[in-house]
């Protein structure tokens, strides 16, 4: 039976594979987690950000000691550039506002700078415990309705298996977060509810192509589980790759080119479409075939006419076990 699936991309047979890699990837973000921590915005934490620009010829280290001198000594400091000038992006966790205000006026002082080239924002721990608790609420009410939609549209198991791959994107996402020390802020948030909907999108349209396949054996061939999961993979995979290519296009132009604020929203996209692209097929569908091969009708299908079983191509198969 082999020769009937050789046009086809074998997603499926390498199910184990493909899965191990994920647990990989997730395992790794687990210990980045553990180990090293994610860096939460002022958003989140509270604190003070100075944004300065057209700093000239001053340098990380100046403008360090500067920030020190002030009375600043634990400043997080990034270069960043604007309209094609120099500057800096400086957090601090000074939530008072008027010391915040006296700190930069004094740095920008020390380095020959005046009013114009710095602009202050501070945030209360108040505000960034709000923040917070409306990002996991809005987290919540997010995997409860696309359980919800999932459940009700196909399946209950499609829907366990769409948020798993949906998780799966987010802890390898907060990984690389945390591997590299990316601050979380609000447009982080953001861009990671923007991507459970890119998920769920290549999630649904693979899932729907699988539920319509699953009603009707396709030309005789496609009889288990399995063989319908992997030919409607390969159905949908040309669509998959297109989206995300026509997605991605911008995202990495945001990247390189928008300031430090579309950089935030613009990475934390870029690693969660290419995630969510991979666990739609890697992921999602491999966990659905392995789940409904368990149960008894599609279980004696893939006995009888698995990849590894032996059978007549043409032998007839009783219509309630596709059914």
């Amino acid at each position: 039976m082999r020769s009937h699936f050789a046009h086809e991309i074998p997603f499926i047979q390498h199910r184990r594979q493909l899965l191990g890699l994920s647990v990989v990837l997730v395992a790794l973000a687990v210990v980045g987690l553990v180990a090293r921590g994610l860096v939460f915005g002022i958003e989140f934490q509270g604190g003070t950000e100075i944004d300065f620009t057209n700093t000239g010829s001053v340098t990380i280290a100046q403008m360090r000691d500067a920030l020190s001198d002030a009375g600043e000594k634990d400043a997080s400091v990034q270069t960043t550039v604007s309209d094609a000038k120099s500057g800096f992006l400086v957090r601090t966790g000074t939530t008072d506002p008027s010391t915040a205000n006296r700190h930069a006026a004094a740095a920008a002082k020390a380095l020959g700078l005046t009013s114009k080239n710095y602009t202050v924002t501070t945030i209360g721990p108040d505000w960034g415990s709000d923040v917070t608790r409306s990002s996991a609420l809005a987290f919540c009410i997010a995997i409860a309705l696309i359980i919800a939609f999932v459940s009700v549209r196909y399946e209950f198991k499609m829907s366990i298996t769409a948020v798993v791959a949906l998780l799966h994107d987010l802890v390898i996402t907060l990984g690389v977060y945390a591997w590299t020390q990316t601050p979380i802020t609000p447009n982080v948030v953001a861009a990671l509810l923007t991507i459970m909907g890119y998920s769920l999108y290549d999630t649904v349209v693979e899932f729907n192509r699988v539920n319509e396949n699953a009603k009707q054996l396709r030309d005789g061939v496609h009889r288990t589980f399995h063989q319908i999961t992997n030919f409607s993979i390969n159905e949908v995979i040309v669509r998959t790759i297109n989206t995300t290519i026509t997605t991605v296009v911008p995202v990495v132009c945001m990247l390189a080119l928008g300031g430090s604020t579309l950089k935030d929203f613009a990475f934390a996209m870029l690693v969660g479409e290419l995630l969510g692209t991979y666990s739609s097929f890697a992921v999602a569908s491999p966990l659905l075939s392995i789940w409904k091969t368990s149960e008894k009708k599609w279980k004696r299908l893939e006995e009888k006419y698995g990849w590894d079983a032996v059978a007549t191509p043409s032998e007839p198969v009783a219509v309630k076990d596709a059914e």
